[in-house]
């Protein structure tokens, strides 16, 4: 029986200069193969053929310019968009803050199986999700609301915004919120002040996503739409199926472009969000919150030497204003346990 292939093979693979080469080749042609559909497009949209032709025989800007002409049905469609796309934005950032919150700090007795329940829309074929919305608004007299279309697609954007919030949320050292209530913060001050301030970042990465995902969901738009409220993905379908429009490539390159914007906003965040973080050692510093592992140790050394672990006292700043208090910490580093919320 052949063996089986393990990262270890891959590392020996790259010791060597043949192995070195032959990675290299395996990942450009792969990297060419997901980018191809997409240089084909942006290709195509500067040809000057009324049938996109690849490669253009004559570079033109015209299906640009045709994009926002006079009668040119686009930009009501992407503007259209631009507003769904911002409520379920919205929708989404509620919903995810709500429930990354109480997956990541809540004591929920079915942790599990909310997470998968919230996960679901991902797994569920988008076509079922659509028919479903269909056969619950259409009663309602709410097809062809852009309302309604906000709110179809606000079943699939939240699960993204929940999974960048849940890693955000568990990525905030928790001490920072257990020393604002061991003075007397209560919850939605530790919210306020803390950890909505420190999740920032994230919820600005979860915002994009999820708008970038309201903004290209073409099934539910189809499902939900009406003659009078097209959206943009829904457009480019009519004018494939119906017309031949050249301008379509023009649109698909600018789809693309706010693709390539949002990734790189996300880089941006990400990016700002690092050096964040050499920042929050100095907020635990000026809170007079230290390193559990590092106080663990004292302790140890201490009881084996056949002495009581030291009491720890430093004189802190309020974390959430001018107001300072002496905290006490005897034999235990400030965890969770030691510390009683206020609400």
């Amino acid at each position: 029986m052949p063996r089986a292939v393990h990262s270890t093979d891959l590392l020996d693979l790259r010791k060597t200069v043949a192995g070195r080469i032959a990675l290299t080749a395996v990942a450009t042609v792969i990297l060419l193969f997901l980018a191809l559909p997409i240089v084909v497009i942006l290709v195509t949209s500067f040809s000057s053929n009324a049938f996109a032709a690849f490669p253009p025989e004559v570079w033109t800007l015209n299906w640009y310019k045709a994009l926002f002409a006079d009668g040119s049905k686009w930009p009501a469609a992407l503007s259209l968009s631009a507003l769904i796309a911002a409520l379920s934005t919205v929708f989404s950032l509620i919903i995810g803050v709500t429930a990354a919150t109480a997956l990541t700090r809540g004591e929920l007795p079915l942790r599990s199986a909310v997470y998968a329940l919230v996960l679901g829309p991902l797994l569920i074929p988008q076509i079922v999700t659509a028919l479903g919305l269909f056969l619950l608004f259409e009663p309602a007299a709410m097809l062809g609301s852009p309302l309604a279309i906000a709110l179809g697609h606000t079943v699939l954007a939240p699960p993204i915004a929940v999974l960048i919030l849940i890693a955000t949320l568990r990525g905030i050292d928790e001490r920072l919120e257990d020393a604002a209530a061991s003075i007397g913060a209560g919850r939605m001050t530790i919210a306020r002040r803390i950890t909505f301030p420190l999740a920032a970042l994230g919820m600005i990465a979860a915002a994009i996503f999820s708008f970038i995902t309201s903004f290209d969901e073409f099934y539910i738009s189809q499902f939900l739409s009406s003659v009078g409220t097209i959206t943009l993905p829904v457009q480019v379908y009519n004018s494939l199926t119906f017309d031949i429009d050249p301008s379509v490539t023009a649109v698909s390159a600018i789809l693309i472009a706010v693709a390539v914007l949002a990734l790189a906003l996300v880089a941006l965040v990400r990016w700002l969000g690092s050096g964040r973080q050499n920042s929050l050692l100095s907020v635990e510093n000026t809170a007079g919150i230290t390193n559990p592992a590092e106080e663990t140790y004292d302790h140890q050394r201490s009881r084996s030497r056949g002495h009581s672990p030291p009491a720890t006292t430093e004189r802190a700043r309020h974390p959430l204003g001018d107001r300072s208090r002496t905290v006490n910490w005897v034999g235990a580093p400030p965890g969770r346990a030691a510390v009683r919320r206020r609400s």
